[in-house]
């Protein structure tokens, strides 16, 4: 009787302890996917700002180029010369 009632108490305890293992996997499963997801999210949100930021350095340049052209020109407007 009392093998039967240990090997009871061995089976329930191995029973709870793979329960609780599937859980515990289940949930790091979902945390490494909530991570993924927002890797993508700020992979995404630098990239935009990335080509935003390459945006105004090219306009910037270029303002600064019309302008040293024209300054060089000496007869030109930045526009004018912007225009070239």
């Amino acid at each position: 009787m009392r093998k039967i009632a240990l090997f009871a108490a061995a089976s329930a305890a191995a029973l709870t302890l793979a329960a609780c293992s599937e859980a515990t996997q289940d949930a790091a499963e979902a945390t490494a996917d909530e991570a993924a997801a927002d890797a993508e999210a700020n992979m995404e949100a630098v990239e935009a700002t990335a080509d935003e930021a390459m945006a105004d350095v090219e306009a910037t340049a270029e303002d600064a180029a019309a302008e040293t052209e024209a300054a060089v020109e000496g007869d030109e407007t930045p526009a004018e010369a912007a225009a070239d």
